[in-house]
């Protein structure tokens, strides 16, 4: 019997904006561990006291205090974890960082190399702690793996990890939820937010590296009469008061609409009721929600930089993340070429049944009987 051992600390029983990303890709891996995983095989997941959630064919261990913290969780992770893997027979540290204290083969998962591409985003402990121990855990690790090709590359050329070293497992999304919804329902729901029957529609955390006040430039390049209103949707995160002030400079408060924080349970409406997607972010790990807009069956603009072409495929446009004025004839273009949206939804939605989580979870397990091959 081949027994695994799960960090699935960054699980999250909050709901918010923090809680999405990493935490929906450790939890939807977890969900299909079990049914792509040779027989015999047996799961542990170590989670926080507080996370309540199982999964079929994963035992649960629970820790004895709340790791919610960063300080928290750094400190069971280099302190009380080491001490609770003698029963497995391979670890594996689902985001970033496995304990410098570690006597057995392991494989960790690396979501994206912001920490040190935009390393403002996190506090100095963080960022260190993440910065050290991320290269020093890649090293160590017999496999690594990465959610997209673009983080597979840059693993190798920012951490010098050999590239025959790294698997690739890319997200997946949830089909009964992401998909086109009968057009009944989006009416009542844009009825209930007040929202326009033709919107564009962003969605992300509120940061610089989201790219929102080159969108916002672009946005003001065009005619009123060719303008939907533009919807960003999402938590703010750092710095934001540049796209605030941009909206102030240009004088678009009428067109802007910023509703916070989506929660998870309405982001197949907002996909759905939007007429075009728009991601101009210049540096993304994977960039779920463009996947999830396409298998809604809306038309996508996103930057044609880090792993966004990846997800986009064939499908929508990839821009450069710095070309305003291609942005702008980009958005005029969704404006009037119907045509356009309509081929552009049909191919995203054939480009999104690429990515399943099953598909995630046995390359996960592949990648584990990698590391197991090479004890």
């Amino acid at each position: 019997m081949t027994h695994i051992g799960l960090n699935a600390h960054l699980l999250s029983g909050k709901a918010g904006y923090r809680s999405a990303g990493i935490h929906g890709y450790i939890y939807h891996t977890l969900a299909h561990l079990h049914e792509v995983a040779p027989a015999g095989w047996q799961f542990t997941a170590m989670v926080s006291r507080n996370y309540t959630a199982s999964f079929k064919g994963i035992t649960t261990q629970r820790s004895r205090t709340s790791t919610e913290t960063p300080l928290r969780r750094i400190i069971w992770e280099q302190g009380a974890q080491p001490l609770q893997l003698n029963d497995f027979d391979l670890y594996h540290a689902m985001a970033f960082v496995s304990p410098l204290i570690l006597n057995k083969p392991s494989v960790v998962t690396v979501y994206d190399l912001s920490f040190i591409h935009y390393p403002q985003v996190l506090s100095t402990t963080r960022r260190l702690y993440l910065r050290l121990f991320t290269a020093l855990s890649c090293n160590r690790a017999k496999r690594v793996i990465a959610i997209s090709q673009s983080t597979a590359q840059d693993l190798s050329q920012s951490l010098g990890i050999p590239e025959q070293k790294i698997d690739v497992a890319v997200p997946g999304y949830d089909v009964d939820t992401y998909r086109p919804l009968d057009s009944k329902a989006i009416q009542t729901f844009r009825d209930q937010k007040g929202l326009p029957k033709r919107f564009w529609l962003f969605v992300g955390t509120l940061e610089p590296r989201k790219n929102l006040p080159m969108l916002l430039r672009a946005y003001a390049g065009l005619e009123p009469n060719e303008r939907l209103p533009l919807v960003l949707g999402g938590g703010k995160g750092w710095d934001y008061d540049a796209i605030y002030q941009t909206i102030e400079q240009f004088n678009l408060s009428e067109y802007i609409i910023l509703p916070g924080y989506i929660p998870v349970d309405e982001l197949a409406l907002w996909y759905n009721s939007a007429e075009v997607f728009v991601y101009p972010s210049v540096f993304e790990g994977f960039g779920l929600p463009v996947l999830e807009a396409m298998a809604c069956g809306i038309p996508v603009i996103v930057s044609n930089v880090s792993s966004l072409p990846e997800v986009a495929g064939a499908s929508g446009l990839c821009l450069p993340p710095t070309d305003t004025q291609s942005w702008t004839e980009a958005l005029r273009m969704a404006y009037h070429n119907a045509n356009w949206r309509q081929t552009a939804a049909s191919n995203g939605l054939v480009e999104a049944k690429r990515f399943s989580w099953q598909e995630t979870a046995h390359r996960t397990v592949a990648s584990y009987q990698l590391a197991l091959n090479q004890t």
